[in-house]
């Protein structure tokens, strides 16, 4: 029995939320946790009378603390010199210490920043001008007015589409955007927005108003035209 209540504690999923260092990233952030935390999450469990956590201090430990030096390491050196890691957990560790590695050697992605409606329609023309029939996406921007992410919303027929706000704003919450630019197609050619295009946008603003998120623009694209509800003051 001792050995099996052993066992169970060496179990991150066994362990107080508190002491969970997945627990922890999800409600804390991935920044909050160590470099001994991270590995653990890595690392799964670890060994009869030794934690995950306390297998990935050790590890370090052994390295001073120095994820260049750990890098270094070869999978049979770490399961030679450490019990309970076998060939998958030494796999996962190196793979892991190499995603590092070339994410530092990676150059930042260059996001489009937003000056005008103009920026915008650029950006949103490929993707709908010449369709059949309508559809709704959003541009996510951040507090720079950088485009985070452009996100499909609804297609529907010739004449509509159908768009729920809750839908729209689950978006811009999960990629934490601080400002969306909402965007449509008219088949027809024709710019002029419909009721439903203005009553639409009117309760966009009014709900991402309660999230502290602003509408900064609505599109209607037709063609390789636009009209952009912020120019026209109808925001």
């Amino acid at each position: 029995m001792a050995g099996k209540d052993e066992n169970k504690l060496n179990n991150i999923k066994s362990w107080s939320a508190d002491d969970r260092p997945r627990e922890k990233m999800l409600t804390k952030g991935r920044q909050s946790l160590s470099d001994s935390e991270l590995l653990a999450i890595i690392l799964g469990s670890g060994s009869p009378g030794e934690s995950a956590v306390d297998l990935s201090k050790r590890i370090l430990s052994d390295y001073h603390n120095n994820l260049n030096e750990l890098g270094r390491i070869s999978i049979r050196d770490l399961i030679k010199k450490y019990k309970g890691i076998g060939e998958a957990k030494a796999i996962n560790i190196l793979a892991a210490l190499e995603l590092g590695r070339r994410r530092q050697e990676t150059d930042p992605v260059e996001r489009d920043l937003i000056r005008s409606s103009k920026d915008a329609f650029h950006i949103m023309y490929p993707l709908i001008a010449d369709l059949p029939h309508e559809e709704f996406w959003v541009l996510l921007c951040n507090r720079a007015n950088k485009v985070i992410r452009k996100e499909f919303i609804g297609r529907g027929g010739i004449n509509a589409v159908m768009v729920d706000v809750r839908i729209v704003l689950k978006a811009a919450l999960d990629h934490m955007a601080s400002g969306i630019i909402l965007c449509h197609n008219h088949p027809s050619g024709t710019l002029k927005p419909s009721d439903v295009d203005i009553k639409l946008t009117q309760k966009m603003v009014e709900a991402a108003r309660l999230f502290e998120i602003i509408i900064m623009d609505h599109l209607i694209i037709a063609e390789n035209k636009y009209l952009s509800f912020a120019d026209e003051g109808l925001l």
